[in-house]
């Protein structure tokens, strides 16, 4: 993934704030407004007409910035945070975007919730494409995994998922039965931690027939919460793993297991009879997916930044 040359350096000035004078400061008592100058004060958005999405935290703020720059229309911050975000202000500032310090209850307000950190980008969100199944099979020749969530998913299952996906290397999600919307919401966003910059999402509609087609260039392992192999009788063949997880907690359902090579289950040891599926995706995404592990076919590149 490319980084334009425009773009703040953002590491280094939250590390070392006082080191990042990047041009134009911050203002704390006026937004910065576009050439244009006119209307009103920008506002929080109004769910659905306004289709940006609130990116919340000082981590997520900072990986929107490093990896998704130029889809920044606003930024909203508290006076706690001014000397940090000044390279940001400053990149706006160049792009005629919104930047405003704010108070904590208009904060809330904008953010949308209580668990802001100080902190709220609103963005064009990143595109939930149509899964291109004529791509997959190179995808599959650099040895790169794929996980796949049916079911919908819960948003906050999502982006813990993300997070956990990013934090391996773990860069293509396919979100099965996903309703026919651009974006995720806010919630995906905010569990991500930042996660959702660094991985693409794709969805499908009929997710039996592309598991189907996908079996000639990956191992398709389903999960389960039913009795089944467990992780070590996966019996590999030399393809990346195409991991399959229900999005909802309740295992997939049996014609989605019926289209898998192999089918998994968690064996745990104590009395829960089951785990939240973000917390089982980590497990399965560092016991199979992650880089050094047999999803990652021998030879194959390995996915980063």
């Amino acid at each position: 993934m490319a980084r334009r040359s425009d773009k703040p350096v953002v590491r280094k000035a939250i590390r070392s704030p006082r080191g990042a004078q990047a041009g134009q400061a911050a203002r704390s008592d006026r937004s910065h407004r576009d050439a244009a100058g006119d209307g009103p004060e920008p506002r929080a958005r109004q769910h659905p007409d306004d289709k940006l999405v609130r990116v919340a935290g000082l981590p997520s703020v900072d990986e929107l910035f490093e990896n998704g720059a130029e889809r920044v229309e606003r930024l909203y911050f508290e006076a706690a945070l001014k000397a940090q975000v000044q390279p940001w202000c400053a990149y706006l500032a160049r792009r005629h975007k919104v930047f405003r310090q704010i108070g904590g209850e208009e904060m809330q307000r904008v953010a949308g919730t209580v668990m802001h950190g100080g902190i709220v980008a609103l963005a064009r969100p990143r595109p939930i494409r149509d899964l291109d199944l004529s791509g997959v099979e190179a995808w599959a020749k650099q040895g790169e995994p794929m996980l796949i969530l049916c079911g919908g998913g819960n948003p906050q299952n999502i982006g813990a998922i993300a997070r956990t996906a990013a934090f391996y290397g773990v860069r293509r999600l396919v979100l099965a039965s996903h309703p026919a919307q651009s974006a995720l919401p806010d919630a995906a966003y905010r569990v991500a931690k930042g996660g959702l910059e660094w991985i693409d999402i794709y969805r499908v509609e009929e997710l039996v027939p592309v598991l189907r087609r996908l079996a000639a260039y990956y191992d398709v392992v389903g999960v389960t919460g039913e009795s089944a192999v467990p992780l070590g009788g996966i019996e590999r063949t030399g393809k990346p793993i195409a991991l399959v997880l229900d999005g909802d907690d309740d295992g997939i359902p049996r014609t989605v297991a019926a289209a898998c090579a192999t089918v998994v289950s968690l064996q745990g040891s104590g009395p829960m009879r089951s785990l939240n599926v973000s917390a089982a995706a980590a497990i399965l995404i560092h016991e199979l997916l992650g880089p050094g592990t047999s999803g990652w076919r021998a030879g194959g590149k390995q996915a980063g930044r």
